[in-house]
């Protein structure tokens, strides 16, 4: 092209590319200007030229960076279709401009940096080593030019390092034949680094102003770029010269400018893995000069007034370097690799404690796994410094217990930290939860290297809150605490420390050792203690759980405990529910943990319990069933089943009552009648004491509530010989294991046929006549209550800080509240009924058939927050939600009589309706970008049924894989199928990763489905191999391979692992991409001729082989 023509497009470029990048450009001439750039790169012949004059240094960053990107894109799109003379004249002005075509260091652009390193790397993955192969030492030219290009060098090298080795985005014979070259090259690469390094430092720490700082960028440069290599080279070369480069980190680490880039080479060296030989060197850094180094930047950490948030960050990679070291240390000693404890590990400790003391919750938390570490070691836990360590790690406990720290609050020294690490209170509330769980843990940990001393610390704090006055740091005039109070942060600390040092206390001391007098002392102290408030309460509760054990040595107490812990209280606010809850599952932790011990309690707390219930307003529905639960969980000590069952029977007797009558089987039976039994189809009034259909609510729970405990707790004994003498022994399996009978079996299965209608009334409540008889004000009765909407949407749950509330806000969140846990209860009780009465349950007559005309009734108009426990029960792993699935107990000669009705019918559906659902969701997408919602709760209210619908199918895919599975191990293996079977089996999953294959869960569940399927019907269908054989790209020499492996029983055989990394190669064109994966524009790299294998030399074996025939014609044998 001439110059006019090259000035001219330039012209018209760098008004494109100020129209674009000016924020006062109309949209529309935006766009214009966009497109006629990129089609200048796509389709402009004279790219190059352009590109070049518009990254010269006259013109202005933005420009230039636009002549850089269109350098990289001739690279990138063009290189593989350019002439030699093109490529070489490219090179050397990209070269050119590395040299001279910079502003200085200081006043360069960091993005003109970055595209020219780009530039570079881009031809360095096209044409080094073989091409190239004097790249490395051009790039060592370079840096004798000056600040800004050894800084250029050291980008080049770490891009190079991270486009090869971290992202590899290279084909794997390029991407072979460099990273080879740098290994071999590595001994020259990491000294030059190392030197530049080095020199840089010097410089900086001599030289003052403008050419410091350029000395400073260039040693951060430096330091980036290590931290690129060091995570991958040889060990060798980190602890080559007496580990040279791990003591140059240390001492970095007192300068302010470098010490956090320094710090995070340290960080990636220690954090290496490999053979524990390898790592032995790095036990250097317990010398003098690196610890005291370490230990003098950790002891320093809290020195500063005001968080720098730089300076914060130094500090967590120097807390990671800390427990990465101990790490090392904790594998390395005790090991086969020779190696002392360091004699300097009093230092490295104090360096931790530091952290440990720091007022940053995060630094805290970080170090808590290297001390439970520490103190479970064989070896290092013996060792005296250690020992006297985890005294100071008691002590400090005790503090870091204490919940403060909230963002939004300026109490605490912690707060501006937690400012820098958390967004909310709630996210700081998650965050703590679980940092104080991990204290327990070391807390424990902590406990068996010093039981004595920890139980002295952890009575001397109890008995400190028992004489303490409450402050409740409210100014309203309220007696009652907050959540905040200072009495209740203190209490809630001395409990979690005071429960895990007890609980480990009776794991560590037996007999004589254990403290008992001081136990009981403790106890007695505990009960003893009064107060109102529901919060202390609860912690009082808490530690009177902790201090039980010790009751066992002092029977006569045991009274005392059980009317302590029963006791109720009023009125019913939201803490008041809170500790009574609270106190349930102390009861029921103490019957199930030493039901042995309160049997003969039993008739004592029996007819407590009767007294209780007598009263009606004396108990709420949760602790009646609490109470039921407790004693059932105590009877089964009768070990008889004659007598359990007069028990459950007593027991139960107004509940079956109550739920077989004709009256209640009329209201379960009939949606009309039901919703107007339970008041939903009444005007909504604002007080409880006006709602009349309250108790009628009530009633239904209890039933279903106490059903639930008795089938969940009511047990046979484990021992054999005990449950045979006891009668509960009925019979055996044709496998010869022992059947057993549940002495609540009769009661159940009298109360199950009201459960199942239930849940059929329950599913035609959503049919739009019975919507329509909802009254306005419970119009959103069947919503999703807001803790399951932030479960859905993955929120966190918000911090409840107002205590004297009613528990409900209103009658619809009642209503609400008791549709969903109505619904919840009846899956949960099909779910443990199987657990429980086992061949009981499943061999009730037509199970399979009342399950589907139940359960699956109405389904079109069932919402997907409430179909997703019935996905739920049939899975065959126990859920995080809490339901027990149907299968888990069901023995498989039952499978074919209950699975398939089921699990058949429900994959139907379920295929028809969620690809209605989905087309639902993509058809909103498409008008959302016609017209925009600006209403936030309709925003919310869609992303919360879009992600139930990605829930229920995800759980879906779960549930399909798993019963194909299943199908496979016990049907399909060793039976015989169609061929055509065999390949519809295959091709539906491969169509089913065309479609989810963009979700990671779904692509990971389909394709290990897929490889079940082929691995297990390959060897008998061939026809499977052509399937295969169609998937778009697909490598079909490394399909012969794996075919090869899993034919031939002869070859080499993979792990698993590796069997399926493989496979999800070979399916790789067949899995779905995201909408912004589809149209990304291929690089493509051609391959050079390798350097490391020589390719086979196609010959002629008859022009080139001497096959001795030209010896029969020689001169020698013409004259024999």
């Amino acid at each position: 092209p001439s110059g006019s023509q090259v000035a001219t497009m330039c012209d018209q470029l760098i008004k494109a590319v100020n129209v674009m990048m000016d924020p006062g450009t109309n949209q529309i001439y935006r766009l214009e200007a966009l497109k006629f750039c990129e089609e200048f790169k796509e389709s402009c012949t004279f790219c190059v030229p352009c590109g070049l004059q518009l990254a010269e240094k006259t013109q202005t960053s933005v420009v230039r960076h636009f002549g850089l990107q269109i350098l990289e894109h001739v690279i990138k799109f063009r290189w593989n279709d350019m002439p030699q003379p093109e490529k070489v004249q490219l090179k050397n002005c990209a070269m050119q401009l590395l040299s001279t075509g910079t502003l200085s260091i200081l006043e360069e652009e960091s993005h003109i940096k970055d595209v020219l390193s780009r530039i570079t790397v881009e031809m360095i993955k096209r044409e080094w080593p073989q091409h190239w192969p004097d790249m490395l030492k051009e790039m060592e030219a370079l840096t004798s030019l000056g600040e800004s290009q050894t800084e250029l060098v050291m980008l080049i090298l770490l891009r190079l390092a991270e486009d090869v080795i971290t992202f590899q985005t290279l084909p794997t014979q390029r991407r072979r034949d460099i990273q080879q070259t740098l290994t071999q090259n590595m001994d020259n690469i990491f000294s030059f680094i190392l030197a530049i390094l080095q020199i840089n430092v010097d410089d900086y720490r001599k030289l003052v102003s403008g050419t410091a700082k350029a000395h400073c960028r260039v040693a951060v440069t430096t330091l980036n770029t290590l931290a690129g290599y060091i995570d991958w080279i040889a060990l060798a070369h980190i602890t080559n010269d007496n580990c040279r480069l791990l003591e140059m980190l240390c001492l970095l680490l007192s300068e302010g400018e470098l010490q956090l880039e320094a710090v995070e080479c340290l960080l990636i060296a220690i954090s290496r893995k490999g053979k524990l030989e390898d790592r032995k060197p790095l036990m250097l850094l317990f010398d003098d000069l690196a610890i005291n180094y370490i230990l003098s930047a950790a002891q320093s950490a809290d020195g500063a007034v005001v968080v720098v948030e730089r300076h914060y960050i130094f500090l967590k990679r120097l807390c990671q370097v800390l427990c990465a070291l101990g790490s090392q240390v904790t594998s390395l000693v005790g090991s086969d690799v020779a190696v002392e404890t360091p004699a300097n590990l009093n230092k490295y400790m104090e360096a931790m404690l530091s952290f440990t003391t720091h007022h940053s919750q995060f630094l805290k938390s970080s170090t808590q796994i290297m001390w439970g570490t520490l103190f479970r070691h064989e070896i290092l836990s013996k060792v005296p410094v250690v020992v006297e360590m985890s005294l100071k790690y008691l002590k400090t406990t005790r503090t870091n217990l204490i919940k403060t720290g909230y963002p939004s609050r300026n109490d605490s020294p912690s707060c501006e930290y937690s400012r820098m690490d958390f967004d909310s209170d709630e996210e700081f509330g998650s965050f703590f939860n679980l940092f104080r769980s991990q204290q327990g843990e070391v807390v424990r940990s902590a406990c068996r290297l010093v039981p004595m001393e920890a139980l002295g610390d952890a009575a001397e704090w109890l008995g400190y809150q028992l004489s303490s006055p409450i402050i409740t740091g409210i100014t309203n005039g309220t007696w009652l605490c907050s959540i905040l109070s200072p009495s209740v942060v203190q209490w809630d600390a001395m409990t979690v420390f005071s429960e895990c040092v007890l609980g480990q206390t009776f794991r560590n001391l037996t007999g004589e050792k254990l403290p008992i007098d001081q136990g009981i002392e403790l106890l007695q102290a505990v009960l003893s203690y009064e107060t109102k408030d529901p919060l202390i309460l609860s912690c009082v509760l808490t530690n009177i759980s902790a201090l039980f054990p010790f009751v066992t040595h002092r029977p006569n107490i045991l009274p005392q405990v059980l009317t302590k812990v029963s006791d109720s209280k009023a009125p019913r606010t939201r803490a008041v529910k809170n500790v009574r809850r609270h106190a349930c599952s102390s009861i029921i932790k103490m019957c199930r943990d030493y039901s042995p011990f309160i049997l003969p309690c039993f008739d004592m707390l029996y007819d407590y319990v009767k007294k209780l219930f007598a009263d009606e307003a004396l108990l709420m529905q949760m602790e009646k069933c609490a109470l039921m639960e407790a004693l059932v969980l105590i009877g089964n000590q009768f070990k008889d089943y004659a007598k359990q069952k007069a028990f459950l029977e007593e027991l139960m007797a107004p509940v079956v009552a109550r739920w077989t009558s004709s009256e209640t089987s009329h209201v379960l039976s009939d949606a009309a009648v039901f919703l107007s039994y339970v008041g939903a189809d009444q005007v909504s009034e604002q007080t409880k004491d006006t709602d009349v259909y309250g108790n009628n609510r009530v009633q239904l729970s209890y039933c279903l509530q106490a059903m639930l405990a008795v089938v969940k707790r009511s047990r046979w004994p484990a021992d054999l010989g005990e449950a045979t003498a006891g009668g509960f022994l009925v019979g055996s399996t044709p496998s010869g294991a022992p059947l057993f009978s549940n002495p609540c079996s009769s009661l159940v299965l009298a109360m199950l046929p009201n459960v199942l209608t239930l849940i059929r009334t329950q599913n035609n409540l959503f049919a739009p006549e019975n919507l329509a008889r909802l009254s306005p004000g419970y119009a959103k009765a069947y919503d999703l209550i807001d803790v399951e909407k932030n479960c859905v949407l993955g929120l966190p749950h918000p911090l409840i800080d107002i205590y004297d509330t009613p528990v409900y806000k209103g009658n619809l969140e009642r209503m609400q509240g008791f549709f969903c846990t109505l619904y919840d209860n009846c899956y949960h009780i099909l779910g443990n009924a199987g657990h429980s009465l086992t061949r009981d349950f499943y061999t009730i007559d037509g199970l399979a058939e009342k399950l589907v005309g139940s359960a699956f009734v109405s389904l079109d108009h069932v919402p997907d927050h409430r179909f997703r426990p019935i996905i739920h029960i049939l899975t065959f792993q126990w859920h995080d939600f809490g339901f027990l699935p149907l299968v888990l107990s069901c023995p498989q000669e039952y499978y074919e009589s209950l699975l398939c009705p089921l699990v058949g019918p429900l994959f139907t559906y379920m295929l028809q309706r969620l690809n209605v659902k989905w087309q639902i969701i993509n058809q909103s997408g498409d008008e959302e970008e016609e017209e925009a919602v600006s209403e936030e709760s309709q925003v919310t209210q869609e992303m919360l049924e879009e992600q139930l619908v990605r829930l229920v199918t995800r759980e879906v895919l779960d549930l399909l894989s798993k019963y194909i599975s299943f199908y496979f191990t016990t049907k399909v293996v060793g039976g015989n199928l169609l061929p055509d079977a065999a390949t519809w089996f295959l091709i539906s999953t491969l169509k089913g990763l065309q479609l989810h294959g963009q979700h990671e869960v779904c692509c990971a569940t389909l394709t290990l489905l897929a490889m079940l399927i082929y691995e297990n019907l390959r060897p008998r269908y061939a026809e499977l191999r052509a399937v295969m054989s169609q998937i778009p790209d697909i490598n079909m020499e490394a399909l012969d391979q794996y075919d090869h492996r899993l034919l031939d029983p002869k070859a080499q055989k993979f792990g698993d692992k590796k069997r399926k990394d493989q496979f999800k190669k070979l399916i790789a064109g067949t899995i779905g991409k995201a909408l912004c994966e589809q149209f990304r524009k291929e690089v493509h790299i051609r391959n050079l001729p390798s350097l490391f294998k020589k390719p086979k030399p196609e010959r002629d074996l008859l022009a080139t082989e001497a096959l001795g025939l030209e010896a029969l014609f020689s001169p020698q044998r013409a004259s024999v």
